[in-house]
């Protein structure tokens, strides 16, 4: 064991010594496969750092979301400037609930920004909702203390409410807001429940936002305007399954076609958003995106690689009278294979960890930074990584047994000749 481990640093010492006796050859290897394996972590982590901050704006507002919002219905299909505004009603969302078998889940909203919140403490402006209970079971809305809306609070149309974290903060600056009074317009309103914050930043409306029970809103805070007598702002609704969401949205544009008078195959005469078919567009971008970046990595890695064969080669090849002297004294074919093994391992397996650290270390930095517009920072992908780090070490082994094989398979006499 001890003889073992003796030759194994012999064998080390060696590999060190003829990396730095070409040091500058040693070095522009190491640099060519640390940035080889660097670049395409950075360029593939770019990609999955767009891909992460997607999918982080859809789950702000949940878990296959789907809308329908008022819009304008043509008279004669296809021909939108005979086309006359529809409004959404409570009906509509009724006659969903009730009728559209593909759909699970679905509540209306209704939606105002003018109406002013004052508490014992502040006031502020935010966005109200009227919203009935099953709508946190649709929309993305982590309580963080005391209770959402219940039944029985739309049944018995109770003045309560449940607000958004920034709204907690600018109406009760620390001080607990659960069982706490608020005025909306001169009408006080017991705060049953707060909500998580949700997102990064100060992007996110639903911060802003307090929600209660919808017929209490219908009642004391309608839509403003003309011909808006029972009308919503929206409706929110979840399919049964991801992939019934196109059976559940064609069984809503029905409904709403029938109960406004218009053909409901005019697909110009809806307001939709599909969070569902969103995520599966931009996810199709995104591998795309990952696809070409990775694309442009690979080349950048097999350039790295290219270099690492070529030095081998050249290595290996202008130490064959080093081979063999080691023979003529006592070296056999097998201890010069495992000398070479080692040293390609240890530059390409080396140099690879050092590119990895680099792409860590910086994407680390980004990470300090909170995401924008959708973009979280770039993030490390431990299987591109392995694959990176592994080829280039199969590359840079297979590049040094090659020559040395054929080397050692030389004469030690025949060895010595070689110039």
């Amino acid at each position: 064991m001890i003889k073992v481990m003796r030759a194994i640093l012999d064998t080390f010492a060696q590999i060190f010594r003829t990396l730095w006796a070409h040091k500058l050859r040693s070095f522009l290897t190491m640099f060519g496969i640390a940035w080889g394996v660097g670049s395409l972590l950075l360029l593939v982590g770019l990609g999955e750092g767009f891909r992460s901050g997607n999918q982080r704006e859809l789950a702000q507002y949940g878990k296959n979301i789907m809308f329908i919002f008022p819009g304008r219905a043509p008279a004669v299909r296809g021909n939108m400037s005979s086309a006359r505004n529809y409004l959404l009603t409570y009906q509509d969302y009724a006659d969903i609930a009730a009728q559209a078998p593909h759909v699970l889940t679905a509540s209306p909203v209704l939606v105002r920004s003018d109406v002013r919140a004052v508490s014992e403490f502040a006031s502020a402006n935010g966005e109200l909702a009227g919203v009935e209970p099953q709508f946190n079971l649709i929309r993305y809305l982590p309580l963080k203390q005391g209770r959402w809306l219940d039944p029985l609070d739309e049944s018995q149309r109770r003045n309560v409410i449940v607000l958004g974290d920034e709204l907690v903060k600018n109406l009760f600056p620390g001080r607990p807001a659960i069982g706490s009074t608020i005025i909306l317009n001169d009408i006080r309103f017991e705060v049953i429940g707060t909500v998580e914050r949700v997102g990064r930043g100060d992007d996110n409306s639903t911060n802003m936002r307090g929600y209660i029970p919808f017929h209490v809103m219908a009642s004391l805070f309608p839509l403003k305007g003309e011909n808006h007598e029972n009308s919503i702002s929206f409706i929110n609704y979840q399919p049964d399954t991801t992939e019934d969401h196109l059976l559940a949205q064609d069984e809503v544009r029905k409904i709403v076609a029938r109960n406004h008078g218009f053909d409901y195959h005019d697909k110009d005469a809806f307001e939709l958003w599909d969070t569902i078919q969103n995520s599966k567009a931009m996810g199709s971008i995104f591998d795309a995106m990952n696809m070409f970046l990775g694309a442009v990595g690979m080349v950048t890695l097999a350039l790295g690689a290219i270099g690492v064969i070529n030095i081998m080669l050249v290595t290996v090849t202008e130490r064959t009278r080093e081979i063999g002297l080691r023979m003529a004294l006592g070296a056999t074919r097998r201890n010069i294979l495992a000398h070479f093994f080692l040293e390609g391992v240890l530059i390409t397996l080396f140099s690879g960890l050092i590119g990895m650290g680099f792409a860590a270390a910086l994407m680390a930095l980004l990470n300090l930074q909170p995401g924008q517009g959708g973009f979280d920072p770039p993030r490390l992908v431990a299987s591109t990584a392995i694959l990176a780090i592994g080829s280039l070490t199969v590359a840079g082994v297979i590049a040094g047994l090659y020559p040395a094989r054929k080397a050692a398979s030389l004469q030690p006499v025949e060895a010595l000749r070689q110039e």
